[in-house]
């Protein structure tokens, strides 16, 4: 997978993306980074006059920000990065939280933004042969 996202200030996103969130910093310029988010290609663009237009969609009970993108992980990964985000004072849009427990979808999931307002989410599932299930 490769997304490109913008972002208003580069010193920022290598603040939240590298400090932050820990990502291995690739390739960059004066007006961009590749990050390493597990395995794939993510790319902070700098666009200083662009914001990010936000909504919200419910899913179980919860405002979720659209549009947003994110990373299926290992639950022991999941509670170490949520830990890592607390340490670091990150403001949650959703706290973690266990959605849909005892059914096909159950996941721990946990929705928050970057400084330039992007939605990010990060999710791990009890089952992950269930992530496209119906």
């Amino acid at each position: 997978m490769h997304l490109a996202i913008p972002v208003d200030d580069l010193g920022a996103a290598r603040r939240f993306y590298g400090g932050v969130l820990g990502l291995d910093e690739g390739r960059c310029s004066d007006h961009w980074i590749d990050w390493n988010l597990h395995g794939h290609q993510l790319v902070t663009h700098l666009v200083a006059s662009e914001s990010a237009v936000q909504g919200m969609s419910e899913v179980d009970g919860h405002r979720v920000p659209v549009p947003h993108f994110g990373l299926l992980l290992q639950s022991e990964d999941f509670h170490a990065l949520a830990e890592r985000l607390r340490t670091a004072g990150v403001e949650f849009v959703i706290d973690p939280y266990l959605r849909f427990p005892g059914r096909p979808a159950e996941q721990w999931t946990m929705f928050l933004r970057d400084p330039a307002g992007n939605a990010l989410e990060f999710k791990a599932f009890a089952d992950e042969e269930q992530v496209f299930a119906r």
